[in-house]
């Protein structure tokens, strides 16, 4: 008889405790989902937002540029954005901050044909340089000229919209500037060739984090994003010692993604995550301002605890 009253009892407390709520969270992508988004979906599709009671929207933009300016803006929460796009908008005067590293690792790297003419930097000498976006990309090529005692004027830019693979495998130019080192050499090898890579961060540009969790500069404290940072991390080391099962949950969500190249691409990407993704290092931070100054491509060097804070 006890028993039944007690069992009775801790129904009517259930009942009446309310359940929290789960917290929205909009999350603005950079671009279309792939395989570089690993720990975001796997934190979505293996319940590692939900165990932080958090209910969280990925949107993937219209116009890839926007994200953070929406942000700025307070029109969303978090966006995915690139560490070099956060130093120029920055620069710009938008109110945002780095809160954490998705990819810790520069992604982009020149690209040659194994069997081409490039065997070593210093071959570009006359050559021809696609590339899809000037600034940046412009400023990293240069760099690396620099590092083999070439200059800029010595190859030959041309804009190829960015059909990089296509514009080096057809021979309309001589190598790529801006390829991912994770997907084009991949896309090559699938048609057919098999393409080479030169990285700039071992030839003279700082390294700096790929892709970046960066928020309103002024909502920092919003407890939700220690919880999303969390849910990341958990997600990451989860990600790491099961990739398989994550791969399969990830092509579950995302269907049409399940092919080789972005199956390959998974697992090139997965040394590539951050696994302290809210970890910060300023000095690398720094450095990498200061280069961006150097090239011309921001006007001011601000202090990187303006831009940049580890969420705890």
């Amino acid at each position: 008889m006890k028993i039944r009253i007690y069992s009775a009892i801790a129904a009517l407390v259930m009942l009446a405790t309310p359940v929290q709520a789960a917290e929205k969270l909009t999350v603005l992508m950079d671009w279309f989902t792939n395989p570089d988004h690993a720990p975001v979906i796997v934190a979505q599709t293996k319940g590692f937002f939900e165990a932080e009671g958090l209910d969280v929207e990925l949107i993937e933009p219209a116009d890839p540029s926007m994200p953070p300016k929406l942000v700025a803006a307070g029109q969303a929460d978090i966006a995915i954005s690139y560490q070099p796009t956060l130093h120029a908008q920055i620069d710009e005067g938008l109110p945002l901050k780095r809160i954490g590293t998705l990819v810790a690792t520069p992604l982009n790297s020149l690209i040659v044909l194994e069997d081409g003419p490039i065997k070593e930097l210093t071959d570009l000498k006359g050559k021809k340089v696609g590339f899809s976006v000037s600034g940046f990309e412009d400023a990293m090529l240069g760099q690396m000229l620099r590092s083999v005692g070439l200059e800029f004027d010595d190859v030959e830019l041309i804009n190829v919209n960015f059909a990089l693979s296509p514009a080096l495998m057809s021979g309309q130019v001589d190598a790529v500037i801006g390829a991912y080192r994770n997907f084009e050499l991949t896309q090559i090898e699938l048609e057919g060739k098999k393409g080479k890579a030169f990285y700039p961060e071992e030839n003279g540009v700082p390294a700096f984090d790929e892709l970046i969790y960066v928020v309103h500069k002024d909502k920092t404290g919003d407890p939700r994003y220690a919880k999303f940072m969390a849910a990341i991390e958990a997600a990451t080391i989860y990600l790491i010692n099961h990739p398989d099962d994550a791969w399969e949950a990830f092509i579950k969500a995302y269907p049409n993604l399940d092919d080789e190249l972005n199956k390959r691409a998974w697992t090139d990407t997965l040394p590539r995550f951050a696994l302290r993704p809210s970890a910060l290092d300023a000095g690398r931070y720094q450095r990498f301002s200061e280069f961006l100054a150097t090239n011309g491509l921001i006007e001011k060097i601000v202090p990187v605890e303006d831009y940049a804070v580890e969420i705890r």
